[in-house]
């Protein structure tokens, strides 16, 4: 993960060509020589593309994921603290999300909000909410009757106060290594949706632009086109779940030896 945010920082000094510079002579040119990774159909270097890509699919990784966890923080942290009619009322709209599956809400929303950059990210974004919300908001049940947020009312601080300043910070360890993971998924759909034509647009280098350009057409004469982007999403899918699960053994005291 380390060498892949690196790449997406630094992709203008790494990428040895334009990614939306098109070159008729290189059409399908095979791996090697100057292009290192080949070219597409239309000239273009695969290797440029990819590296750019994962500057555009680390961003809408990491904004999808803090978009989601933000706001499902607050519907989570409010609905296990207030309790009641408005809890109620909460799960059960978090029940209807969930019924449906992340990437076909994704494909709702995307379709809804149209192809760009901040409509991909808000698409990926509100899926991701109700599974941030049950987890703080099980959390925040479990918090809430604690002795140190007695103690806390009982020294006369205000019920906001003692939400955020005693209860929020205590559920952040479960939050972090939930949002690792759900990088990870959010990229995954990123590749889907793009892929689909419903994420983001031309000419921005998406690698799952990229496999819907050549999928179909390309597979067999120029399967160089498919193999190393998917390459390249399944490392950083793979990358962030090992994160999640070191970052879960690290801060789990019941997993540590």
């Amino acid at each position: 993960m380390a060498l892949f945010v690196l790449t997406a920082l630094l992709a203008g000094t790494i990428a040895p060509f334009d990614p939306t510079a098109t070159d008729a002579p290189a059409s399908l040119a095979r791996p090697g020589g100057v292009h290192l990774l080949g070219a597409d159909f239309m000239g273009r270097d695969v290797f440029s593309r990819i590296v750019h890509g994962a500057r555009i699919s680390l961003a809408v990784g990491l904004c999808a994921t803090a978009l989601g966890c933000l706001i499902g923080v607050a519907i989570g942290l409010a609905s296990g603290y207030l309790g009641g009619t408005f809890d109620l009322l909460v799960q059960r709209l978090i029940d209807i999300l969930q019924s449906l599956p992340l990437l076909v809400m994704a494909l709702v929303m995307a379709a809804s909000l149209g192809p760009s950059l901040t409509n991909t990210i808000v698409a990926i974004a509100i899926p991701l909410v109700p599974n941030v919300a049950r987890i703080i908001r099980s959390n925040t049940l479990a918090l809430r009757e604690m002795p140190f947020v007695e103690a806390a009312r009982a020294v006369g601080m205000s019920e906001v106060r003692v939400a955020l300043r005693h209860v929020l910070p205590n559920t952040l360890a479960p939050l972090i290594v939930l949002a690792t993971a759900q990088v990870g998924s959010a990229i995954l759909v990123e590749s889907a949706l793009s892929f689909l034509g419903l994420g983001i647009p031309e000419p921005h280098p998406s690698w799952g632009r990229m496999l819907s350009e050549s999928a179909a057409e390309y597979v067999r004469t120029a399967p160089w086109l498919v193999i190393y982007p998917g390459i390249a999403i399944s490392l950083v899918v793979f990358g962030t779940n090992l994160l999640g699960d070191a970052l879960r053994d690290t801060l789990d005291p019941r997993l540590r030896r």
